[in-house]
């Protein structure tokens, strides 16, 4: 057996000695096809569970759980077959989640992220807080360049909750180097519960706010998400 397991070994066959006594055997080409596409499947499902691990989201989230609703508003040019295609990373399409708090906004940047990993793709989730202290420490500890490393083969980058922590001049300018970075080389996915023309609030300096949206809506999908949070609708129907 462990000479088995060694030539798997060799062969880059993680899972080939623990499971091929368990594929039944017709006949010699049967079972060699048999084991070798299971080996195929776990493989694929382990790098897709790897894909998830590095991706660091909060919380789990599926599309096929999500509610699209009459009030989340797609631009003329996606529809939500279409998104859910994520034919948009392929493309370093951006997708702008706007609207106020508790309407799904993170819901669905979450399942798109986990879509994502199930069809292989690198993703990263951040809060936009803690990605711009990261981004502070890093470059205090001269680091900065090794953070920004973290993010090199990423397809997709998530960033929730822009707008709810305003940030100071240091980290304002270091999150615009890192979006300067991945102008139309990455996709991304940003929650916001304030319109554009608010985000000056974050930033503090007008003129890098406007390069900054200019850069992320360039080629950019916006969703638009109205109506009451789910999280207060669902409190007061408890205690109906």
């Amino acid at each position: 057996m462990n000479e088995l397991k060694e030539i798997c070994k060799s062969l880059r066959l993680a899972h080939t000695a623990d499971i091929y006594k368990d594929i039944p055997f017709e006949n010699p080409e049967q079972y060699l096809k048999s084991l070798l596409t299971k080996e195929l499947e776990l493989r694929e499902s382990a790098k897709i569970e790897r894909l998830i691990k590095k991706a660091q989201f909060l919380q789990k989230k599926s599309l096929s759980t999500f509610q699209w609703h009459d009030k989340i508003h797609l631009p003329s040019q996606i529809d939500v077959k279409e998104l859910e295609k994520l034919n948009f990373i392929q493309a370093k399409e951006n997708l702008i989640l706007t609207g106020s708090p508790g309407t799904g906004k993170t819901h669905l940047a979450t399942a798109v992220g986990y879509k994502a990993c199930e069809m292989g793709k690198e993703v990263r989730f951040y809060r936009v807080s803690d990605l711009v202290a990261n981004l502070e420490k890093a470059w205090k500890e001269d680091k900065l360049t090794l953070f920004k490393g973290k993010f090199r083969n990423a397809d997709l980058i998530v960033l929730d909750e822009m707008g709810y922590v305003p940030f100071n001049t240091e980290g304002a300018e270091l999150f615009f180097q890192l979006i300067s970075d991945w102008y139309e080389q990455k996709s991304l996915i940003i929650t916001s519960n304030l319109e554009f023309s608010q985000w000056n609030r974050i930033f503090g300096d007008s003129r890098l706010t406007a390069a900054l949206v200019d850069r992320v809506i360039h080629h950019a999908h916006i969703l638009n998400f109205t109506g009451d949070s789910f999280r207060i609708t669902h409190a007061l129907s408890r205690n109906n």
